[in-house]
């Protein structure tokens, strides 16, 4: 008898789904003269299916962060590989959002992307679908040189939840927003306990990029990633973080 398997998680995609059902309908059908090769054919399908599994985002309960309490989903790292105090390397899979762009100043590019992805998630969208805020909205912030006055194109994205990784539904025709996809990569990180505004933002993620200096670390200087967690409001316990993508593989500030 083949060995099978629930479909019962929220990321099995239609094709997942599809897959299931042909198992099960090959180890039925075939005669007693072929279970051998059924046996092996569901196997082999058995393999696939999981490795489409592992592939995918681990985007799932916020209970699993003790930092991310906002909202009921968070993005989930693989891994921590590291962590000294405020400091952390993270190896995050890849992951879908609906992300926007402006090409303006850094408070007028937050003010605009965040009203088109909150429109995304709540009905404009193939389908209409009243998508759940999960944790974080990560913008890509630039380095942008002074003479610029600050102009620079900016992203924000909102990070999709588990149901709608395998299938995002699709911006309204009219929409600024687009799907995007995040690859599999090592993050530095450090951490704070104060709101996000741009002068926060820029002097950690100024503190970052020194330290990672400090210890000889490779990783992506054009742009910073701000993780936001807590609105600019919440009142209490804060967790707001900058990333800087690694750039091969990286370099730990220490352990605890």
């Amino acid at each position: 008898m083949c060995l099978c398997f629930s479909s019962g998680s929220g990321l099995i995609s239609f094709y997942n789904q599809k897959l299931y059902k042909y198992l099960l309908w090959a180890v039925f059908k075939h005669t007693e003269e072929t279970q051998y090769s059924v046996k092996m054919f569901c196997v082999s399908g058995l393999v696939v299916f999981m490795l489409v599994l592992t592939a995918e985002a681990r985007v799932g309960s916020s209970s699993e962060l003790e930092f991310c309490t906002d909202t009921e989903e968070c993005l989930l790292y693989k891994q921590q590989i590291c962590k000294k105090g405020e400091y952390e390397v993270r190896h995050y899979e890849s992951a879908k959002w609906a992300s926007t762009n402006r090409t303006t100043t850094f408070e007028i590019a937050a003010f605009f992307c965040f009203h088109d992805l909150f429109k995304y998630i709540r009905g404009e969208n193939d389908g209409g679908h009243d998508i759940e805020m999960t944790s974080p909205v990560v913008m890509t912030i630039p380095e942008v040189p002074q003479t610029n006055l600050g102009i620079a194109m900016y992203e924000m994205s909102f990070l999709l939840p588990s149901e709608y990784q395998m299938n995002p539904p699709k911006p309204s025709k009219d929409s600024r927003v687009y799907i995007t996809e995040t690859p599999n990569r090592k993050v530095y990180v450090k951490n704070y306990n104060e709101s996000f505004w741009k002068e926060t933002d820029k002097g950690q993620a100024d503190s970052l990029s020194n330290k990672l200096d400090s210890i000889g670390a490779n990783f992506k200087r054009q742009a910073h990633h701000a993780a936001v967690y807590n609105h600019p409001f919440k009142m209490g316990k804060k967790h707001n973080e900058v990333w800087f993508v690694a750039e091969g593989e990286p370099v730990c500030f220490g352990e605890d």
